[in-house]
């Protein structure tokens, strides 16, 4: 369905946005060691509301399909020794769709993974295990959709919901029909975006539609603000146009899709690159890939009322980018972004402050990757005053690799 852009008038919003107090930059990038074994890929970051930040992925075991889902908390300058949540052979193990671990506060983690389905190739659910205080025992693993069809269910995203709990936004592919789990194949009905609450014992409640028809394959992001919850997602219009789509949760209701910015960018199939949000209080930031006009281009937009409205887009990129972006929150409501930039001699993963004035910081180099899809997305985030990264080496063996800065 057809958005209406929330940004194209709001310019003053940028202006109104310029921090009173002094600005951040990035400090001199350190690599540290990895948590992960070899054979280790599809990291994610995720701070919860406790300041607590945890580092998830999947590990290789032996040399059979079996997956062990671990993740690691940054203790101090370290990383606590990796946690098994569950190992089998029947994860769905993708480049760009990935699990996740979330801090729910007072120790207790909630935890995402995929797994088949049914026969089909893209037939798979979110699965749910919610730990104890000590993050060691989990409970039995549910999933958020009740639909019980062999389709596509997956890219979630967990963020704070408003009033206690967590909630859960994810793809969700029941209405695609295929009956086989034909998933990105079907010829018939949409991929729907759909979110629930998780009660903090666990109980999971009735899942809501946001919206009606989303890209089938772009991960999706969540974030809490003052006033609520913001999702972003690629939409998908009925003329195949695929820009950035903005829901927000706000007094218990969930509000209309709307446009981030009507970037019009056409393309009859999904690019498989999401957007990703930030935010501290009322101050919201996204950042986003576009290829309109076969100019690819990495932007970001800043918000001062929660993502209600937003600024014009201000590029991030130098020339060339690749997307798979990701974006943190500073606290003179500036924005560090970071994106992945095709070079001539290859692709570098880099990262820079934005400001919502549109003056952008140097870019800092976190390391050079390749752009296929084992290289997957990289990921950061912020705590207190470090920034982590976490990405996937490829050479010489594949492997997540982890890296921090100081914001100064």
């Amino acid at each position: 369905m057809h958005k209406s852009p929330t940004g194209l008038a709001v310019a003053v919003v940028a202006i109104a946005m310029t921090a009173a107090s002094a600005q951040q930059s990035i400090g001199t990038l350190r690599e540290i060691p990895t948590p992960a074994a070899p054979q280790s890929a599809q990291p994610q970051l995720a701070v919860g509301s406790d300041g607590r930040l945890v580092l998830s992925w999947l590990e290789q075991v032996g040399t059979s399909r079996t997956r062990a889902f671990r993740y690691a908390s940054r203790n101090g300058d370290a990383w606590t020794v990796p946690t098994t949540i569950v190992e089998r052979d029947t994860f769905f193990v993708n480049w760009a769709d990935v699990p996740s671990v979330y801090p729910m506060g007072g120790g207790r983690l909630a935890a995402h993974w995929l797994q088949y389905n049914g026969p089909g190739t893209y037939a798979y659910d979110v699965r749910l295990a919610f730990s104890d205080a000590h993050g060691k025992e989990w409970t039995p693993e549910r999933t958020p959709h009740r639909d019980g069809t062999n389709t596509e269910h997956g890219f979630a995203s967990f963020f704070d919901w408003p009033g206690g709990g967590t909630g859960i936004v994810w793809l969700d592919g029941r209405e695609m029909g295929g009956g086989q789990g034909s998933g990105h194949d079907a010829e018939r009905g949409s991929m729907t975006l759909r979110a629930a609450r998780l009660a903090p014992d666990g109980t999971i409640g009735e899942d809501v539609r946001l919206d009606a028809r989303v890209c089938e394959c772009c991960p999706t992001t969540a974030v809490a603000t003052s006033r609520g919850a913001v999702v972003a997602y690629r939409d998908r219009s009925d003329s195949e146009v695929r820009d950035i789509g903005v829901v927000r949760l706000e007094n218990g209701q969930w509000t209309a899709p709307t446009l981030v910015h009507a970037d019009n960018w056409q393309i009859n199939a999904c690019p498989v690159n999401g957007p990703a949000l930030a935010a501290s209080g009322d101050r919201v930031a996204l950042a986003w890939f576009t290829a309109q006009g076969d100019q690819p281009r990495t932007s970001v937009a800043f918000s001062s009322d929660a993502g209600k409205t937003w600024s014009a887009p201000v590029r991030v990129d130098e020339a060339r980018s690749l997307g798979r972006v990701d974006a943190v929150m500073l606290d003179n409501g500036s924005a560090v972004v970071m994106w992945m930039e095709h070079l001539d001699s290859g692709s570098e993963l880099r990262a820079r402050v934005v400001h919502p004035n549109g003056t952008r910081e140097p870019f800092l180099t976190i390391t050079s990757m390749t752009a296929d899809r084992q290289s997957g997305y990289a990921r950061m985030a912020r705590s207190g005053t470090e920034l982590v990264f976490a990405w996937v080496a490829t050479k010489p063996t594949i492997q997540v690799k982890t890296a921090v800065a100081r914001l100064h």
